[in-house]
């Protein structure tokens, strides 16, 4: 009896192990390394083994966005610089920040193209500080940027104290939202939520600059508080709300954001301490004059418009 239990066993895992080992034989490696999109209108496919003559057709290509898999994207054609590398031509126009779903045909295979994280968090946050700025191209939080803007060292604080609560109240927002709100179906009560997270960081910075820092918490006055209500403290949260954003987009935004901040602050102090030094009329001292110089920013910061800065 033992022999025949011991025989049914071990013939029990022969055939386990040798149907292990054919299936081990007739698979077949991944032809596909990786896809890199390559803007305007190439994508470029790293290859295990070269395809044949018959495969380098735009038939046997599929490709489509993530978020819209039914609707593929025309390819114009196909190369093959080297036996290793093909390099579709794209009929329109393709992001390197979007994730992108490739079929082929012959061989039959899929892959999914995403961005790299460390190219779209700079995207991210080169886009919210430079091309997107809330302040001059967005024209969001005037009040804090023409109130502190006039001594070149409250700016400068107030542009590190603003980035920090941006870049906290950012991700904590973004951290209730996803984690709280959006399980539970309390979407609706995110405005709330949000002002809540913002006056109790804002609160918290008061007394510590009261206590800390009195002549800094005296330059900032009543401006302090106002971050609370602040157009673009707000706007940060509701934007990544709004688009589902992954932790390192919502990271990014909130982080370029204040960064963005930082800088108009900064330079609108500097011009405006130059301006004192200056023959200005009676009639555009004060704010007129400071709308006009925030004008003139607003226009050189339109010439990052259109820069992409991951290839």
């Amino acid at each position: 009896m033992v022999s025949r239990r011991s025989a049914w066993i071990v013939a029990s895992l022969l055939s386990l192990l040798a149907g292990a080992v054919g299936t081990f034989a007739t698979a077949r490696a991944e032809v596909i390394r990786s896809v890199r999109i390559a803007p305007p209108d190439r994508v470029e496919i790293r290859l295990s083994e070269p395809l044949p003559q018959a495969a380098l057709r735009p038939a046997n290509f599929r490709i489509s966005d993530a978020g819209a898999p039914d609707i593929p994207l025309a390819v114009k054609a196909v190369e093959s610089p080297s036996p290793d590398r093909v390099v579709l031509t794209m009929g329109e126009k393709v992001s390197s920040t979007s994730v992108y779903r490739l079929d082929v045909l012959e061989p039959r295979e899929s892959h999914t193209a995403r961005p790299s994280p460390w190219g779209l968090l700079l995207t991210v946050v080169v886009s919210a500080a430079l091309i997107n700025n809330f302040v001059f191209t967005r024209y969001l939080g005037l009040c804090i940027f023409f109130g502190v803007s006039k001594k070149r060292d409250a700016a400068l604080g107030m542009g590190l104290t603003f980035t920090f609560v941006m870049l906290t109240t950012g991700m904590f927002s973004w951290a209730i939202y996803s984690l709280v709100l959006k399980p539970l179906q309390l979407r609706f009560l995110q405005v709330l939520v949000f002002i809540g997270v913002v006056a109790c960081l804002v609160q918290f910075l008061d007394t510590f600059l009261r206590k800390t820092q009195r002549e800094l918490h005296k330059k900032f006055g009543i401006y302090l508080v106002l971050i609370t209500t602040n157009c673009i403290i707000l706007a940060v949260p509701l934007l990544n709300a709004a688009s589902d954003a992954t932790p390192l987009e919502a990271f990014g935004l909130a982080m370029g954001s204040g960064l963005g901040f930082a800088l108009a602050l900064f330079l609108m102090s500097c011009a405006r301490e130059r301006m004192e030094l200056a023959r200005v009329p009676e009639s555009f001292q004060g704010l007129p004059i400071a709308f006009a110089l925030a004008g003139l920013f607003a226009l050189a910061f339109m010439g990052f418009s259109g820069l992409t800065f991951t290839r």
